[in-house]
């Protein structure tokens, strides 16, 4: 389906890696211009890569998101890597690497990363850019969250906490931003592969007796048996595919919304 982005300039923050590289590609299928974004220097190579069968032009960036002045400075040459911005997407992410049950069992000192990069990031982005965004006539923002804003998740405090503040944030961002005809959303992926995800199986597996311990495989399985009523993995392509939909104008009256890409899980807890 043809989603009318071919020629559209995309930012992703993010974008050297899992969801967020799996987003750049659906946009590079529909012809849009990105721009992949990472602290990564891998970003480069995955550029490259991608535009070996993309239909629009991919460029790349290293940047760490947690510098406002790096962000700012990308804001005022982004002309140089794509013609005009239409979208930005912000899929940056890191969790705190322990197992946060109870949440005393981790340290206030564990939070301000966590914060940073999931959080601060993601306003420093949208503060460096909204003047570009006020000026590009039709637009979007988006934002990747977790279910895990929504359920007060145990597995890892301060990732909770920093995911709803972007939700939070994010239906701010629609409020401002729907005077210039820019829509903001964000996504809640479920359970999906991820090196985040397998970090959170790695913390819980360590403080487990050499009897408990279970395989990535096992203690994952389980998981998804138990609370997705689909029962299945959801997959980088899944958000990505939903993230060109929201970008397009067949998502035009979508903006403030939260969309669970998550099998039912939120449903069903």
């Amino acid at each position: 389906m043809d989603l009318g982005l071919t020629g559209n300039g995309v930012l992703i923050v993010g974008g050297a890696k899992g969801i967020g590289h799996a987003i750049a590609q659906e946009f590079a299928n529909e012809g849009a211009d990105v721009v992949l974004a990472d602290i990564d220097p891998a970003v480069q190579e995955s550029a490259v890569l991608m535009n070996a069968s993309a239909n629009g032009t991919i460029t790349s960036v290293v940047l760490d998101a947690t510098d406002y002045n790096a962000v700012q400075a990308l804001a005022e040459d982004i002309n140089s890597y794509t013609e005009k911005l239409n979208h930005l997407v912000y899929a940056a992410g890191v969790g705190s690497n322990k197992f946060g049950f109870p949440f005393w069992e981790m340290d206030p000192s564990d939070w301000p990363f966590v914060l940073e990069v999931n959080l601060m990031g993601a306003v420093n982005v949208a503060h460096a850019f909204a003047s570009q965004m006020q000026q590009c006539g039709q637009g979007s923002i988006l934002f990747i969250a977790s279910i895990a804003a929504q359920m007060g998740s145990q597995t890892d405090p301060p990732y909770s906490a920093a995911k709803a503040a972007i939700v939070n944030f994010m239906q701010v961002v629609a409020k401002d931003f729907a005077p210039y005809n820019v829509r903001a959303n964000a996504i809640s992926p479920g359970m999906i592969q991820t090196t985040l995800n397998k970090s959170v199986w790695a913390a819980w597996n360590e403080r487990q007796s050499d009897t408990d311990k279970r395989s990535y495989e096992d203690w994952a399985g389980e998981k998804i048996s138990s609370i997705c009523p689909l029962g299945r993995w959801q997959k980088p392509e899944d958000i990505g595919r939903m993230a060109t939909f929201l970008a397009s104008q067949a998502a035009g009256n979508v903006t403030g919304q939260t969309v669970n890409v998550d099998g039912g899980i939120i449903m069903h807890s």
